[in-house]
Parts: structure tokens; C-alpha cells; sequence
């Protein structure tokens, strides 16, 4: 059991944390460019090159992956299996669906209306709107080579009951009403489906198409946002992050959520702000609440999901998924101990 233990280990070092990109870029920093281990410019160029390129590399591989994943499932198979389901069933189903989707909060909105087209339940779609951009392979991976395992399964786990949750509401409180009319023009409940098989080399080509398209959207975020937790881990003292969001401030929680919503990102950009901000010592309920609040409650995608619901619904849709990143954080600050 332990040699397996330590192959785990070792495969998740080498493969997922990096380490040796590490020892790589600090080697550099030292030996080439000479810049002193001890100085505040070393700390925050270390952690800038390292995670930009496994960032992009963990991303370029796991985008792969997780769309030839999606390639099975087209908008026509997609309905075909959700019209099978309904009530609870449909909700869970629908937001297993969003983890293998590699959207942010905006991208997943024309997925939605097409959904909703078709004529799924609305607690289906909103299942699926919801945990789309917050659960996915790669956003799982990443956690976990930062975070490691307990904690990006207990953060999957999380918001895909956030999205079971917040379905079953709108569905059972029968919101279909509040979505704007011309969505739900045109809504084919009925008719057979045909369903396009792919071969394997345009799977692939569609993978590829999916990296550079998901790169493309994504870089600049990423490039901000590790440059963001460059300058927190290296320049920013460490009381100071500890007063505003650490464990001692009872509202660091609300603090962190407010703060995440009228930035615009996914998750892959939020999480080397997360890293630099667990390495501070804040607690990793606040950090999650941070990352969950950028990506499901962006104020660019409420913009653009309001031009689809109507103000009642949206606000509905608000409240619930703040509620449960709030609850959710409070929960993690107070038991991420078991996770780590």
C-alpha cells in the first residue's frame, strides 16, 4: 500500500504540481539572471513564471481532454438524454453536463438559451448554467495542483449541490415565466433527433480548435491573474492580507464574495490570486468563495444573463448562488482542516 502511496506521490509532483518547474525557474532566477533569493522581486518572479506555464500547460492538455470528452456530447445527443429526466434526476444530470463544458459564466448563457429552446425544464437549464463555469475537468485538475485532491473534490462536490440546489428552487417555484419571451419563441418540446457521429480525427481536430479558442478567450486573464498573485505573494505583507481576509475577521467571507463579483474571469485566471492568498494564510472557505463569486457571479454575465430572464428570476438566481457561496465558505473556514 505505501508503494503505491508513493507513486501517487511522485505522479502527482511530477505531473500536476510541477516540482521540477519549479527547481527550474528558481535555478534561472538564481544562476542566469542572478536575482537574490531572499529579495521580494525573487518571490514574486518565481511564482509568476512557474504558474503561467504549468498554468498553460495543465490547460492546453486538459481542454484537450475534456473536448474530445464533449465531442460525444453534441447539442442534439445533449437533449436527447436530458429530456429523459426529470424533476431532481434532470437537475443532477444537467449539472454533471456542465462539468464537461470548459465555459466561463458568459460562454455557458447562448448554451442556456439553446437549452431552453429545446424546450428542457428550467430547472435543468439553470442546473447546468450554474455549475458550468464553476465545475469542470481542468478547473479540477488545477485545484488540485494547487490545493491537492481533498480540497478540488470537495470544491466540485460543492458546487455541483449549489447547482442541484438552485435548480430545484427555480424549478419547483415555476420561474419559466420570468424568462424573456424571445427565448422561449420557437421551443421544439417534440420531433426526432439526429445525431452526427464524429470520427476520431475530427474529434481531434475539434480538441485542438477547443485549446486554441479556450487559450485565445483565456491568456490575458491568466496573465493578469498570476500577476496579481505575484505581486500579493511577493510585496504584500502578510498581516496585512491576514487582517482583511483572514480567519479572525468574521466577515472576510462577505468580503471576499463582494469583492469577486464585478471582476471578469474564469477560474483559470482567479486561481493563482487563490494560491497567493492561501500562501498569506487566508482561510481556503474565503479563498473558494472569492474564486466562486468571479466565476458564477461576474457582474459581465448578470449584465448578459438579464437580457435573457427577467428581473424577478435573475434576482432568484442572484440569491441562491450567493447564499451558497457564502454558506460554502463560512463551512470551509471552519472544517478545511479535514481537507488539508
Amino acid at each position: 500500500m505505501q508503494f503505491i502511496k508513493d507513486i501517487f506521490i511522485f505522479l502527482n509532483d511530477a505531473l500536476l504540481k510541477m516540482t521540477w518547474l519549479q527547481d527550474i525557474v528558481n535555478s534561472i532566477l538564481k544562476g542566469v539572471i542572478r536575482v537574490s533569493e531572499t529579495s521580494y522581486l525573487y518571490k514574486a518572479l518565481s511564482f509568476f513564471f512557474y504558474d503561467v506555464i504549468k498554468i498553460f500547460i495543465l490547460l492546453s492538455v486538459l481542454i484537450y481532454i475534456s473536448s474530445y470528452i464533449q465531442s460525444h456530447f453534441t447539442p442534439e445527443r445533449t437533449k436527447k438524454i436530458l429530456t429523459k429526466f426529470k424533476g431532481l434526476p434532470g437537475n443532477i444530470i444537467g449539472a454533471l453536463l456542465g462539468t464537461v463544458t470548459p465555459f466561463c459564466s458568459c460562454s455557458s448563457i447562448p448554451i442556456f438559451i439553446g437549452f431552453t429552446k429545446a424546450g428542457l425544464p428550467i430547472g435543468v437549464t439553470f442546473s447546468f448554467l450554474i455549475s458550468s463555469p464553476l465545475v469542470d475537468l481542468a478547473s479540477m485538475i488545477l485545484l488540485a495542483s494547487i490545493f491537492g485532491w481533498p480540497i478540488a473534490l470537495a470544491y466540485v462536490m460543492v458546487g455541483l449541490i449549489i447547482a442541484v440546489i438552485g435548480g430545484t428552487i427555480i424549478d419547483k417555484l415555476h420561474m419559466e415565466k420570468y424568462v424573456e419571451d424571445f427565448v422561449t419563441q420557437g421551443m421544439n418540446q417534440n420531433g426526432e433527433i439526429e445525431i452526427e457521429e464524429q470520427t476520431r480525427k475530427e474529434r481531434h481536430q475539434y480538441s485542438i480548435g477547443q485549446v486554441r479558442e479556450v487559450i485565445t478567450k483565456v491568456w490575458v486573464y491568466i496573465l493578469i491573474g498570476v500577476g496579481i498573485g505575484a505581486i500579493i505573494h511577493g510585496y504584500i505583507p502578510q498581516n496585512i492580507i491576514e487582517t482583511v481576509l483572514g480567519d479572525k475577521n468574521p466577515f472576510s467571507v462577505l468580503i471576499a464574495t463582494i469583492v469577486g463579483i464585478p471582476m471578469y474571469a474564469d477560474i483559470f485566471g482567479t486561481l493563482p490570486i487563490a494560491e497567493a492568498l492561501v500562501l498569506k494564510g487566508v482561510g481556503i472557505g474565503t479563498v473558494l468563495s472569492f474564486m466562486m463569486a468571479v466565476t458564477a457571479l461576474s457582474l459581465p454575465s448578470i449584465i448578459l444573463l438579464r437580457k435573457v430572464v427577467k428581473p424577478r428570476l435573475l434576482g432568484l438566481f442572484v440569491f441562491i448562488v450567493t447564499a451558497g457561496i457564502i454558506i460554502t465558505g463560512y463551512l470551509f473556514n471552519l472544517f478545511g482542516y479535514l481537507f488539508i
